[in-house]
């Protein structure tokens, strides 16, 4: 094993932990009240976390770097990036009820947190077993439509809970059935997003009414399937 194949296999650690860098601006954005920046940021650690598990099985890095766990760094970055920030976003949005809006930030970081030590979260077909967690995807939501108060505070309620129901959720890039179908609508959501990101979260009904029917195809699509 050659000296370049280590520091090769720890550049993909580092890579890794760019996710946190971002969930750090996005939280900094955040709390000055740049929600836009925020989700650009979230959105960018998306990016690295799609991008560095094929590059640590490309590079074989559990095998030349045993020491770091990349599987324990990719939880750490993502319970901050899809949740703990995401969490904040919620908390200080403004768009729930103002006695809820703390309880709910309190509730998606426990729920989030024990969704992540769940060792069941994935079924054997490749869904996500419960809401996945992706409390960013949620609130990059509860910021592009504004629902009223009591809907936001619904959503995240029943969301929660369903982090621990029996249902599954379609995991775009791993599920087999119609996984070109799901790659095309995950890859138009990605360019939406970022339209609606540019556009202050304000990009009007083109983007909007796009954007929420792919969230409700892959909504429903898992919990159209068998029980997990």
């Amino acid at each position: 094993m050659t000296e370049f194949e280590r520091i090769r296999a720890f550049t993909v650690h580092i890579f890794t932990a760019t996710g946190a860098a971002f969930a750090l601006l996005a939280l900094i954005l955040g709390t000055g009240g740049h929600w836009a920046g925020m989700f650009l940021c979230l959105g960018l650690a998306l990016v690295v976390d799609g991008l560095d598990g094929p590059m640590a099985r490309a590079f074989d890095v559990a095998n030349v770097l045993p020491r770091w766990s990349g599987d324990t760094l990719d939880l750490v970055v993502d319970f901050t990036t899809y949740v703990f920030v995401p969490a904040y976003a919620i908390a200080a949005s403004g768009l729930l009820p103002q006695p809820l809006a703390i309880p709910a930030g309190i509730v998606v970081v426990i729920s989030g947190a024990l969704y992540f030590a769940d060792r069941e979260m994935k079924t054997k077909d490749n869904y996500f077993r419960g809401f996945p967690a992706v409390w960013n995807v949620a609130a990059f939501y509860l910021y592009l439509l504004e629902p009223p108060e009591w809907a936001a505070a619904l959503a995240i309620a029943i969301l929660a809970c369903l982090s621990f129901a029996p249902v599954k959720f379609l995991h775009p890039l791993r599920v087999q059935q119609w996984r070109t179908l799901n790659i095309a609508l995950l890859a138009l959501w990605v360019a939406l997003a970022f339209v609606a990101v540019v556009r202050d979260l304000s990009p009007g009904p083109y983007v909007t009414a796009p954007l929420s029917l792919i969230a409700i195809y892959f909504f429903v699509v898992g919990l159209l399937r068998s029980p997990a």
